[in-house]
């Protein structure tokens, strides 16, 4: 039951009715009944592993709250163990199968892969998990969670599948405050889970199909189709993901909850940090504040600050999936990161930062930069990642372009409006928001039904996974 089915919001729509009941009835009535529905739902897409995230709450929170307790050295020592406890099940789960391969691969052994289900989300809730137990050791949350709260800030629906990756400290205070659902949040919620709902339904699932098939078979598939699939995954895992975060923001939102941005049309950027300050911003931030800067930062020298950066981006790859392509796309990113740093340092600081002739290449170097390294992200390997780059640009066929156009007029027609729709200003789209808003119901409702139907006719026949779920 994922959130982009009908039977998902048929369901929702009963909860919320219930939990707006609660929130006027008791705080804890309301909290344990968002938990049940939470741990179900977990249990329901897993029943396999339907214990792993109570047993993780109650482990990482009874340990943190001792941490909590102890000074000097041991605080620091149980600080580690925390963390080294949190991350075990992510470890077996998600890397014990690369851990065979990699073995396999460098001592030319045989052994067998195991066979493990991986429990959706588990890469998000782990995330949130360290970072309540670092933040309580830094004491930057200063206030103490029971287990209740603990257990219903890491099992969250919204955010179990694929983050956004929220604090504590943010969702705590809401938690206590217990603010009602108001008009407004409700509608801005309904309005962030249409654009979802487009963006995942509407746009990434149907140009996914051209995409796959190019990508699996790229000798089929000449330069200017294979460039054509290349920018319409860039399209495809944008609108997948921020499609995503837009419906778990939302849902959150329609329950009162406000949670931060994930995405800021990354596809803007005009460098490399740019592009790492707009997408998947709470993993960014994440990564930033509990890897980046513990390892120094920029505080330690000019080459240490690059090797933070490049190191920081190769766990970001590698945290993404267990797969050697990860890696390689996170040493891309890493040491394009360094090498931006290193130009900025020299002269990019002495440029004019508002003349077109600066932004116009900058711009399209780093949207050329991102395009290609998606290659490596989606192929299964390196020979089919160079192999597809190798055919873009050795068998380009300019001829071909007006057969691809008859053949595929609504794959590009989609295209084509996805990115326009990326390009408008970010306060124009606050403006739909407010819009929409003001808009009286029976408009609200005749809109949300078109955009349903819209889903429903451009779906396939089968629901499709959201790609950052299993990550």
């Amino acid at each position: 039951m994922f959130f982009n089915t009908i039977s998902f919001y048929a369901v929702f729509v009963v909860f919320l009715m219930v939990y707006a009941l609660l929130q006027h009835t008791s705080r804890t009535l309301m909290m344990l009944y968002v938990t049940l529905f939470s741990l179900a739902f977990f249990s329901r897409i897993n029943p396999e592993v339907a214990m792993l995230l109570p047993l993780t709450a109650l482990l990482s929170w009874s340990m943190t709250r001792h941490m909590n307790e102890c000074k000097g050295s041991l605080r620091f020592r149980w600080l580690w163990f925390i963390i080294i406890i949190d991350l075990l099940p992510l470890l077996y789960f998600k890397y014990t199968n690369f851990g065979i391969d990699v073995i396999n691969t460098l001592f030319r052994e045989n052994f067998p892969m195991l066979d493990i289900v991986l429990p959706v989300g588990i890469s998000f809730y782990t995330f949130q998990a360290i970072s309540h137990t670092v933040d309580v050791y830094r004491r930057h949350l200063r206030l103490k969670m029971d287990f209740l709260e603990y257990l219903f800030y890491l099992s969250f629906f919204p955010l179990l599948l694929a983050g956004p990756i929220t604090r504590a400290g943010a969702m705590l205070t809401q938690m206590r405050d217990n603010k009602q659902i108001d008009s407004r949040l409700l509608y801005t919620g309904l309005w962030l889970v249409m654009m979802g709902v487009l963006k995942k339904c509407v746009v990434a699932d149907y140009i996914a199909q051209f995409n796959n098939w190019a990508f699996d078979e790229p000798l089929l598939y000449n330069g200017f189709e294979l460039l054509m699939a290349l920018l319409g995954f860039s399209i495809q895992i944008y609108c997948d993901f921020s499609g995503y975060s837009d419906m778990s923001i939302g849902l959150a939102a329609m329950m009162g909850f406000r949670l931060r941005e994930n995405f800021n049309l990354p596809y803007q950027s005009t460098n490399i940090s740019e592009f790492w300050h707009r997408w998947h911003i709470s993993l960014s931030t994440w990564f930033r504040d509990y890897l980046y800067i513990p390892l120094g930062g920029s505080r330690c020298g000019r080459w240490r600050t690059y090797f933070n950066n490049f190191f920081t981006m190769i766990i970001a790859g590698l945290w993404h999936g267990s797969t050697v392509m990860f890696v390689l796309w996170g040493m891309l990113h890493g040491a394009a990161l360094v090498f931006h740093k290193w130009c900025d340092r020299l002269f990019l600081h002495r440029l004019p930062s508002n003349r077109w002739y600066i932004t116009i290449p900058s711009w399209l170097s780093c949207q050329i930069f991102i395009l290609f390294t998606w290659v490596f992200f989606r192929s299964a390997d390196t020979s089919s990642a160079l192999l597809f780059i190798r055919r873009i640009f050795t068998e380009f066929d300019i001829e071909c372009i007006p057969a691809f156009c008859a053949q595929r007029p609504m794959w590009l027609a989609i295209l084509f409006l996805a990115i326009l729709a990326h390009s408008i200003r970010e306060r124009w789209f606050y403006s739909l928001q407010e819009l929409f808003i003001r808009l009286p119901w029976l408009l609200k409702t005749l809109l949300f039904l078109i955009v349903l139907q819209l889903a429903i006719e451009f779906s396939n026949s089968e629901v499709q996974p959201f790609l950052y779920y299993k990550f």
